[in-house]
């Protein structure tokens, strides 16, 4: 989209972000503002809180792309990640319906490995909420919504549900851990993914974090970028603020079990999201 707005911004385009949060934390203006500023997102960005823009457009999707034209018509528009160089194709030729003496740049080469042609995008666990409205947590009895409660992971892990082990109190969107009593709190899921990322909200005061890959600190080769590595090998990311925190860039699509922990009281987390796509077409033939 950067890269959008530099080359045909000039040339007609008119690029504007419309934000519909999907938690309550992101209603926030100043967070939003700062992650327009560290995203260096150069167009306008419309802060669309009650969802009137969403409900407009009838929307349904986080990232939906709609081109207009010049006489407010919608003529193109998609759902989800990817077909970036057919989005672009569409900016072209409606440029050109506008001014046809145009001379355009080319299509920009893909901006990530896995939306480049060839790539393969395998099943993955669906999006993981861990609030008590759409979450499904897996601990015998279920979850005792809004209330504090010590939980015990029988350590049996189906995919498409999370465990708790200690004093958590599940909320609407959320699960916050507790901390009452002062021992630490772990949450585990089994996945089928590529990559790993999870919503997270310190609520209160920033901390750490720990991650664990199959029982074990997580490789530097499978570690998502926003891991850090202590004087002793362990995994574990620093909650400063509420974002999406990338865990797990595995090195081979596949499954296993990760598990947090955290002593942190307060500490939110929101959603857990997969990533299915990989630049490996050979790996795709011989599935």
């Amino acid at each position: 989209m950067r890269e959008w707005q530099q080359k045909y911004a000039p040339l007609g385009l008119a690029i504007v972000g419309v934000h519909a949060p999907e938690f309550t934390f992101a209603r926030n203006y100043e967070e939003v503002a700062r992650a327009i500023a560290e995203f260096q997102i150069p167009y306008p960005v419309v802060v669309d809180n009650d969802f009137a823009i969403w409900q407009a457009y009838s929307n349904r999707y986080w990232p939906a792309h709609y081109l207009i034209d010049a006489k407010g018509l919608i003529r193109y528009y998609h759902f989800g990640e990817g077909a970036y160089g057919e989005a672009e194709e569409a900016i072209h030729n409606l440029l050109l319906e506008a001014n046809p003496s145009l001379a355009l740049p080319p299509i920009m080469d893909p901006v990530r490995e896995r939306d480049a042609q060839g790539a393969y995008c395998y099943a993955v666990t669906p999006e993981l909420y861990m609030g008590y409205t759409r979450g499904r947590v897996g601990n015998p009895g279920g979850f005792t919504p809004s209330r504090y409660h010590k939980y015990r992971d029988m350590g049996k892990h189906a995919e498409g549900y999370f465990y708790l082990e200690g004093e958590w109190i599940v909320g609407e969107e959320h699960t916050e851990f507790a901390g009452i009593r002062g021992l630490p709190g772990s949450l585990t899921i089994r996945f089928t993914s590529k990559e790993v990322n999870l919503v997270l909200n310190p609520s209160r005061e920033a901390g750490k974090v720990t991650l664990y890959l199959d029982s074990a600190p997580i490789a530097p080769e499978n570690a998502g970028a926003d891991v850090l590595t202590d004087g002793d090998g362990q995994s574990y990311i620093l909650v400063d603020r509420p974002r999406m925190y990338r865990l797990l860039n595995l090195k081979e699509f596949g499954q296993g079990e990760l598990t947090i922990t955290t002593g942190v009281p307060g500490m939110g987390l929101y959603a857990f999201t997969f990533v299915s796509c990989v630049a490996n077409p050979e790996s795709s033939k011989e599935e």
